[in-house]
């Protein structure tokens, strides 16, 4: 009888214990799912910030001079399905000196005769560059709105931070390319598209 009380006394702190760890984790988990939720943001003010994920950079006029290497800047551009745009660089490429502030551009035609809404996403490859990419002015800071059949100029000024130079993984990099794709905004309604025979069908 003695024995069994003792068994009892025992077992009784010991589901004690793994009730605190239970709750301590289902705690843990709903607090890790919280941050989930609240870093979205977050984490797209972090890539912006770092470059990280091949996002580039948002910075102010370099204050170093420029280096003398330097680098080729290829350009791509793409177009979501349901937005009814043409959408492409007026330069495939340019070469720039590291440091040196630099223009390219990007042209945009809505096919539809409505208007219609978009934002642009963007990275870099390699991804690791992202970090040295810093955009001043771009299209891609707005949403960007298009009247029926409207074409937009839509620049671009940037320049690769010179500190791209002490990176050993990216010392003999020669090339960055920087992509664009445009979505429809979300608040647009449903688009059409422009058909080769003049009849335009929804999306």
């Amino acid at each position: 009888m003695a024995e069994a009380n003792e068994q009892i006394a025992e077992s009784a702190p010991r589901a004690a214990r793994h009730w605190v760890v239970a709750a301590a984790c289902v705690g843990f988990i709903a607090a890790m799912v919280g941050v989930t939720y609240a870093s979205v943001p977050l984490y797209a003010m972090f890539c912006s910030l770092t470059g990280f994920g091949g996002a580039t950079r948002v910075g102010a006029t370099p204050t170093a001079a420029p280096l003398e290497r330097e680098i080729t800047i290829r350009f791509d551009a793409n177009v979501s399905p349901g937005l009814p745009w043409a959408f492409a660089p007026e330069q495939r490429e340019m070469t720039v000196k590291i440091g040196a502030t630099s223009l390219a551009h990007y042209s945009a035609t809505n096919r539809s005769a409505d208007d219609t809404r978009a934002n642009a996403t963007y990275n870099v490859s390699p991804p690791q560059a992202g970090a040295y990419f810093v955009k001043l002015q771009c299209f891609c800071f707005e949403e960007q709105t298009l009247a029926g059949r409207e074409k937009m100029d839509m620049p671009v000024v940037f320049y690769v931070d010179p500190a791209i130079a002490d990176d050993p993984d990216l010392k003999t990099l020669k090339d960055i390319t920087l992509s664009y794709t445009f979505f429809p905004a979300k608040s647009d309604k449903p688009q059409v598209r422009a058909e080769a025979d003049g009849v335009r069908k929804p999306l």
